[in-house]
């Protein structure tokens, strides 16, 4: 995979994530996450429900629109890197709403409806990737991509052992003909177990590849993690009435869309950890100079 090549399938992945939550906003879908999220700006007495859906929906289109722009050069990089951070803020500063911790649970870190809001962490690290490379080094991106990742395997992860989470995947897990499977094998909370072990250990042996720089560990890890979010995308299919005529998805179709975001992310630590070496050292031979190892380089 050249680099080329990977900046097309980010730029794809986010254009395509961003013009459907933000089709869905506008058409209707889910407007109680809309007047949670701007409650805590206190602007949902200001403006109405269809407002709100409005004012989002035409926001996150503009992202992806600005996105390839900027990849042609017609928008400036600042600009989209800054409107990209200022598009995930406003869900992430919501973070520190009590009302997106359950609080019966203890609260922080035990999370109810910020469990959709959390991934809007992986997006940046995107931007700086298409756009700001040469201001990082190999390494520090392939970190800042990693820990997305990783924060949102361990967290959720980490919350299939809870019975609240077992409870709520049941709908999920239990459609898909990829899992359902495990209720005939284990209990409903032993299904979860499995679920939150498989997420929560391969993100620690993926993170462990990339510091060891094991190609082999981080190709199996890489391949377990990018499994879990190609696995939510099937619920999209699976899960009944994900789809509809009036707003494309529901909030479900929402949640689950974003974990494109994290297959992003790992297209950008598979480049710098297994394809960029390779691609520098032929640039390189074809120069006639000596090939540096590692992922440590700056990038051009």
């Amino acid at each position: 995979m050249t680099l080329n090549q990977t900046e097309n399938m980010v730029t794809a992945l986010l254009t395509f994530s961003f013009a459907v939550l933000g089709l869905t906003f506008l058409l209707g879908a889910n407007p109680n996450a809309l007047i949670a999220t701007f409650n805590f700006y206190s602007l949902d007495t200001v403006l109405s429900e269809s407002a709100l859906g409005a004012f989002s929906g035409i926001a996150l289109l503009l992202l992806p629109l600005m996105t390839i722009a900027a990849r042609f050069d017609l928008v400036s990089a600042k600009a989209v890197t800054l409107y990209a951070a200022f598009v995930t803020a406003i869900p992430l500063l919501t973070l520190l709403s009590p009302t997106r911790w359950m609080a019966d649970l203890g609260g922080f870190p035990i999370i109810g409806s910020g469990q959709g809001i959390i991934k809007y962490f992986a997006v940046l690290p995107l931007f700086l990737f298409l756009f700001y490379r040469e201001k990082f080094s190999h390494k520090q991106l392939t970190y800042l991509n990693f820990a997305p990742v990783a924060m949102v395997l361990l967290w959720i992860g980490g919350m299939k052992f809870f019975e609240f989470e077992a409870n709520a995947i049941v709908g999920l897990v239990e459609t898909s003909p990829f899992m359902s499977w495990l209720y005939a094998v284990f209990s409903v909370q032993g299904a979860s177990n499995v679920i939150g072990g498989f997420d929560v250990l391969f993100a620690l042996l993926l993170g462990a590849g990339i510091f060891t720089k094991n190609k082999p560990m981080v190709i199996a890890s890489g391949l377990a993690c990018l499994s879990v979010f190609l696995m939510t995308q099937t619920f999209l299919f699976t899960v009944p009435d994900t789809f509809n005529s009036t707003t494309i998805v529901n909030r479900l179709g929402q949640f689950v869309i974003k974990d494109l975001w994290f297959v992003a992310n790992l297209a950008v630590v598979a480049y710098f950890t297994l394809f960029e070496a390779v691609s520098r050292e032929r640039e390189e031979a074809q120069l006639g100079q000596s090939p540096q190892q590692g992922f440590t380089a700056k990038s051009g």
